[in-house]
C-alpha cells in the first residue's frame, strides 16, 4: 500500500466537480488500504477572491506546508491545482528532487479573461511553466489532451476520467412537482462564465430548473422570473431532481469535462450541450442527447431523439473505481524528476 499526498487549492465547502473528484478519489484510495494525506486550504488563512468571493485564496506560510509534506513521508505526490498550495508543494518537490504528477481541471485562462480581463496568453504561459516538470499531467478527455498539446504543453499527458455515485444518480420514477413540462435542468455554479445566460434566454416551452448557487444568482433571478432557482441540492435530493427532469442542459463552453453531464446520464436524463471539450467526448450518440452550436436546436433534437435507457447505461459506465485505478496508474515515484 502506498502513502499518497494530494495538494489542492479546491476543497470543501466549495461545491464543484474538482472537489467531488478529489474527495471521492481520496476516499476510494483509503478504502483500498492506501494512506492518503490531502493538503487543502481550510487548514490555512485565506481571503475571498476579489471577483469571486465564494472561492477563497489561501496564503499559507511555506514552512508549515513543507513540514506537513515532509512529516507525511509520501511515496507519491500529486498536485491537483495551480494555486498557492500547489505552487508551494511543487517548489518543495523540486528542491527535494522528487518526481510528482499534476492535473489540469479548470480553464483558468478563459475564466480570468472573462472575469478579470487577464489575457489568455499570459495565463497559458504560467500553466505551461507550472506543469512543465510534472512526470505526468492528468486530463479527463482525449479532446482536452489534443488541445493542450496544440498549445505547447509538453509533460506526458495521461487520462484521468471521472465517475458517478450510482447509488445516488440512477433512474427513478418521475415525481410530478407541478412544473410545466418539459422540465429543463441546469446543475452547477450560477455564474456567467458557465454559460447559464445562454440557457436562461432560450425561448423553449416548459420549465427551467436551476440547482446551485453563485455570484450571478440574485441578478439572474430578477432577470428571469419564470425560471425556478432551487439553490443547492445534495445526495439523494439531488438525484431526485435529476431523475424527475426531462432534459439536462449543459451550456458551458469552458469546462474540461462536466461531471454533471455523466450524473445526468446515469439518472436516465439526456443532455443538450455545445459541441465542446467534455460533452463532445461523452455524448457520442443521438440516444444520449444532442450537440449543436445553437443551444436551442440541441434542446429540440435531444428531446426528440434521446433514449433514457441508453443514457442510464452510458452513465453507469463511469465508475469511481475505474477513475481511481487510472489515477493510481498515473502516479510517479519520488525518484529524481527529469527536469529538476
Amino acid at each position: 500500500m502506498a502513502r499518497i499526498l494530494i495538494a489542492t487549492d479546491a476543497w470543501h465547502p466549495q461545491v464543484n466537480g474538482v472537489v467531488r473528484t478529489l474527495d471521492t478519489t481520496a476516499r476510494t484510495l483509503r478504502e483500498w488500504g492506501h494512506i492518503v494525506e490531502v493538503v487543502e486550504p481550510t487548514a490555512y488563512p485565506s481571503v475571498p477572491t476579489p471577483f469571486y468571493p465564494e472561492i477563497p485564496i489561501s496564503y499559507p506560510r511555506p514552512g508549515r506546508v513543507y513540514e506537513r509534506v515532509l512529516s507525511f513521508r509520501p511515496d507519491h505526490v500529486h498536485i491537483s491545482t495551480e494555486g498557492a498550495l500547489g505552487l508551494l508543494v511543487r517548489q518543495l518537490c523540486q528542491r527535494m528532487r522528487w518526481g510528482f504528477t499534476t492535473s489540469y481541471h479548470t480553464r483558468f485562462p478563459e475564466y480570468l479573461q472573462r472575469l478579470a480581463c487577464v489575457p489568455e496568453g499570459i495565463s497559458y504561459r504560467f500553466l505551461k511553466w507550472f506543469h512543465g516538470p510534472s512526470r505526468a499531467m492528468m486530463v479527463a478527455t482525449p479532446s482536452l489532451e489534443k488541445e493542450l498539446v496544440g498549445r505547447g504543453f509538453r509533460p506526458p499527458i495521461r487520462r484521468w476520467s471521472r465517475g458517478v455515485d450510482l447509488g445516488i444518480f440512477r433512474p427513478r420514477e418521475k415525481v410530478d412537482a407541478g412544473y410545466p413540462r418539459p422540465v429543463l435542468l441546469y446543475v452547477g455554479r450560477v455564474s456567467h462564465e458557465k454559460g447559464i445566460d445562454d440557457f436562461l434566454k432560450l425561448k423553449t416551452p416548459g420549465t427551467k430548473l436551476i440547482v446551485g448557487d453563485g455570484p450571478a444568482r440574485a441578478s439572474l433571478e430578477k432577470q428571469y422570473p419564470e425560471a425556478v432557482f432551487l439553490g443547492y441540492r445534495k445526495g439523494q435530493a439531488l438525484g431526485e431532481v435529476y431523475a424527475s427532469a426531462d432534459l439536462f442542459v449543459f451550456p458551458s463552453k469552458t469546462d474540461t469535462f462536466g461531471v454533471v453531464v455523466i450524473e445526468a446520464l446515469a439518472s436516465g436524463l439526456p443532455v443538450a450541450a455545445y459541441p465542446v471539450t467534455g460533452p463532445a467526448d461523452i455524448l457520442t450518440s443521438d440516444k444520449l442527447g444532442a450537440l449543436d452550436n445553437d443551444l436551442g436546436r440541441a434542446v429540440e433534437r435531444a428531446l426528440a431523439t434521446a433514449d433514457r435507457v441508453a443514457c442510464a447505461a452510458e452513465g453507469a459506465s463511469y465508475t469511481w473505481e475505474n477513475c481511481t485505478r487510472q489515477f493510481l496508474a498515473n502516479l510517479a515515484p519520488l525518484r529524481k524528476c527529469r527536469s529538476c
